[in-house]
């Protein structure tokens, strides 16, 4: 009996634990073809480029050779020659349903001139990429009257538990603190990391997403949150990320710098904790 209910618990934890795993999808690289003066060769060299450069990504499962019309995404491809340049063409589909998600372009004077990663940014802009905020996150605010403490999971179905959400207010010489809890739901579109102009600013980011809150115990002013178009970045281990643009408000400063540096708190920086 204490066999099945060991058993049983390991499975439960098991589950819980895949549950919440980034969901990572299999892409077929069917063997590009060759065209207008390109040799068989040279297809196949282009072939080997596109796999070793989305293999080094890390967020998709790359299959090739017989195994490619068995991935959820497929790429099917050509390389030609147009005047004096090498031109790369591919078109990304959803195996499923055949439907075409994008078509990729690329030329150069020669086949090694092209940037594989640039390219290869272009075949996989529609395929989701894994959600790695996925787990109980922990972002601290170090304060003059104590830490500022925000943990949060974030959900396979895109909602959010919220285990414990500080805000707080300083005016003069006194300071209000509401240790909040609550629920709520996010987005996130994940990608390569990319370099995108937002209000003029240049911003680096490994995705975007958006978070909607309901806190209960907070201060009135942060019962209800809702942040759109955050731009984030992993550190190279995905147990950390701040946000490139944008934050999650949490506090209000009136007492001037010598308490903060700015009238707005937020919550920029967390650390995977589950």
């Amino acid at each position: 009996m204490k066999k099945t209910i060991l058993a049983f618990i390991f499975f439960v934890f098991a589950f819980s634990v895949f549950a919440q795993s980034p969901r990572i999808y299999t892409v077929g690289i069917l063997p590009f073809e060759a065209s207008q003066g390109m040799s068989v060769t040279e297809a196949a060299e282009a072939t080997r480029l596109i796999i070793e450069e989305l293999n080094s990504w890390g967020v998709m499962t790359i299959l090739e050779g017989e195994q490619a019309r068995s991935g959820e995404y497929l790429v099917r491809g050509q390389v030609s020659r147009l005047n004096d340049q090498v031109v790369l063409s591919a078109t990304t589909s959803e195996a499923r349903t055949g439907r075409n998600l994008n078509n990729s372009r690329a030329q150069a004077a020669n086949l090694r001139a092209i940037s594989m990663e640039a390219f290869c940014t272009q075949v996989a802009e529609n395929i989701p990429f894994p959600n790695y905020m996925l787990g109980t996150w922990r972002a601290v605010i170090n304060m003059p009257d104590g830490p500022l403490t925000c943990i949060m999971e974030f959900r396979s179905d895109r909602t959010i538990r919220v285990l414990q959400f500080d805000t707080w207010e300083h005016n003069g010489r006194y300071s209000l603190r509401y240790q909040a809890i609550g629920d709520g739901t996010y987005t996130y579109a994940g990608y390569r990391r990319r370099t995108v102009t937002i209000e003029r600013q240049q911003v680096q980011a490994d995705a975007t997403v958006s978070v909607n809150l309901i806190l209960e115990d907070a201060l009135p002013r942060f019962e209800s949150i809702s942040t759109g178009s955050l731009r984030l970045i992993f550190d190279e281990a995905r147990t950390n990320f701040e946000f490139s643009y944008g934050a999650i408000p949490c506090g209000n400063n009136f007492s001037g710098p010598s308490v903060y540096p700015s009238e707005n708190v937020f919550y920029t920086r967390f650390t995977k904790i589950q």
